[in-house]
């Protein structure tokens, strides 16, 4: 009974991005926003059954009634779990906006290139050839400062993708990288190390963890980045569609 709850949210999570049937009922609940503050052309929704945290709070009420969990019962852990997440997730309140700002940062009066597109010119005309090196640990540090992974890829895969196309390399095998590089910053990601922490009762000491998972993060983002220069640069390997291209 005790795992019971993993084991649902797992297979919840799984069948609602396999079972179209089921992913079309979660969905069916959205909240949309057009032209933000006015701007034609921003736009955002929401889905919150099919989001991750939805499903979570889904199991959160089938555990609660499985496990005959009693008022206060209920009050001890909504308490426990509201302050895990306040400390973990405060700085979302931030990084979130910022992501948005990033992506929509195109649509403005001046027809002035977006952030990353402007990013992406500057650092492939400052690196070079060389960059692919740097991908995993750009997509790493996004992760520390955001403290997702998701968020990391929200917020850094268009540059990402403008910088490959700017140097004439792989696009999709540059976007890896940095889902790569997101994954291992993960590691790093101060909302992660503070949600930890909370959960094993070692709240004040995050330095002393990140310290000791930045070694393995430097390993995987070095070793990623290797493998990704040597793949594009030296073994010359491109997108599927533009060795369709080249071979018609």
């Amino acid at each position: 009974m005790g795992w019971l709850p993993y084991v649902l949210l797992a297979l919840l999570l799984v069948l609602s991005r396999s079972i179209d049937s089921l992913k079309s009922l979660l969905t069916s609940v959205s909240f949309g926003f057009t032209d933000i503050l006015g701007e034609s052309g921003v736009s955002g929704s929401l889905e919150p059954l099919f989001l991750p945290g939805g499903i979570l709070l889904i199991v959160v009420l089938i555990t609660a009634v499985m496990h005959r969990m009693k008022g206060a019962e209920l009050k001890s852990a909504f308490g426990e779990s509201t302050r895990t997440l306040l400390g973990a997730g405060f700085v979302l309140i931030f990084t979130i906006p910022m992501v948005r700002i990033l992506i929509n940062s195109g649509v403005n009066a001046s027809d002035l290139p977006s952030m990353p597109v402007a990013m992406a010119t500057f650092v492939a005309n400052s690196v070079g050839d060389i960059y692919p090196l740097f991908a995993p640990a750009v997509g790493g540090l996004g992760a520390f400062i955001a403290g997702s992974n998701t968020v990391s890829n929200l917020m850094l895969s268009d540059f990402q993708f403008n910088v490959a196309q700017q140097l004439g390399v792989s696009t999709a095998l540059m976007i890896a990288l940095q889902a790569v590089g997101a994954a291992a910053g993960n590691m790093i990601a101060i909302h992660n190390v503070v949600a930890a922490s909370a959960t094993v009762g070692l709240l004040g000491r995050e330095g002393i963890t990140i310290r000791k998972t930045l070694l393995p993060t430097l390993y995987y983002v070095i070793a990623a980045g290797l493998i990704g220069l040597v793949a594009m640069q030296v073994i010359g390997i491109s997108d599927p569609l533009m060795a369709i291209e080249a071979a018609g």
